[in-house]
């Protein structure tokens, strides 16, 4: 009699703030999807500090459901350390990380299960923009992936956010990447898995708003460039050999009248110099600050402090 084949072990995992009165609708619509399907369960929700009654919403929904495991964090390390939590704790064949507000759509649950099952590595879910007229958040979100693909060498997809699904392999070569400032979306990129494209549309909120404020995206996107690209520092370097070509222009220039014996049509040029001289101390000062960021991530990271720090653990 053949044995039966074990069923497919599938882990969610999902970071949490402030999402109080989110995250119970949230996942009755994960169930709804998943419990239709013949694989094994289990949600890894990381409550990445809320200040509100999350955490309590979550321990509820773990006594009322054994495959939930709630990581609560000791303070709020950002989305990124959040996510990390919770892979460094799944342990399943084939691990998913989505968010809790209901944008990234669990329909796409058994689509991913049904790729990874093909072959597939990594599954990495698109967002397809609606056209409806101009976006703040579209515009900055093309500009930042036509940047980072300019200058980086890890081509990384635009729309491409953490709602994903990765082999066992996969998490293992991430897990092994030891980055303070993490951005994940290029680190999963860099590692080179068989990988393919998902699309979808994004939907609404379920409730609240956004947690990820103007300034958190710019801080996702300094640790995106800082960590992927050498560019700013070739900047600082380039302005530096061209103010030198326009010295040495300059200094052919001058040169030009004291062989034709004509000093006297030398202007003062104390105007010119002192530009020349606030263009060049801010060439330096700006040099000076890309340096200063990328030994600043140095010095973070050799300390060796990790991510996160796990508080409790409850299932």
């Amino acid at each position: 009699m053949p044995s039966r084949k074990p069923k497919l072990k599938v882990d969610l995992v999902i970071p949490v703030y402030n999402e109080q009165g989110v995250v119970e609708r949230t996942y009755e619509e994960i169930r709804r999807v998943i419990d239709a399907l013949p694989c094994k369960f289990t949600f890894y929700y990381v409550d990445d500090g809320s200040e509100d009654g999350t955490l309590a919403s979550l321990d509820a929904l773990a006594k009322n459901d054994r495959r939930v495991v709630v990581l609560e964090l000791s303070r709020n390390f950002g989305h990124q350390a959040a996510l990390t939590a919770g892979l460094d704790a799944a342990q399943g064949d084939f691990v998913i990380s989505m968010d809790a507000d209901g944008q990234h759509p669990p329909e796409l649950i058994p689509e991913m299960i049904a790729l990874f099952e093909q072959g597939y590595d990594i599954v990495q879910a698109q967002r397809v923009e609606a056209d409806d007229g101009f976006s703040f958040k579209q515009a900055t979100s093309s500009v930042f992936y036509k940047l980072i693909n300019s200058i980086s060498g890890t081509q990384m997809v635009p729309g491409a956010a953490d709602f994903r699904g990765m082999s066992r392999q996969a998490v293992e070569a991430l897990k092994s990447m030891p980055e303070y400032h993490r951005f994940l979306r290029g680190m999963v990129s860099a590692m080179g898995y068989r990988n393919i494209i998902l699309p979808y549309r994004e939907t609404k909120r379920v409730a609240g708003r956004s947690k990820y404020s103007l300034g958190k995206m710019v801080r996702l996107a300094m640790d995106a460039i800082f960590s992927f690209s050498l560019v700013p520092l070739y900047i600082g370097l380039s302005a530096g050999v061209l103010f030198f070509c326009l010295a040495a222009v300059e200094m052919i220039y001058v040169y030009s009248f004291w062989f034709k014996g004509d000093t006297s049509s030398i202007a003062p040029g104390w105007s010119s110099l002192m530009f020349v001289i606030l263009i060049a101390s801010g060439v330096i000062l700006i040099v000076l600050g890309f340096i200063g960021v990328y030994v600043g991530y140095i010095f973070q990271q050799v300390k060796g402090r990790p991510v996160y720090h796990l508080k409790k653990r409850a299932e």
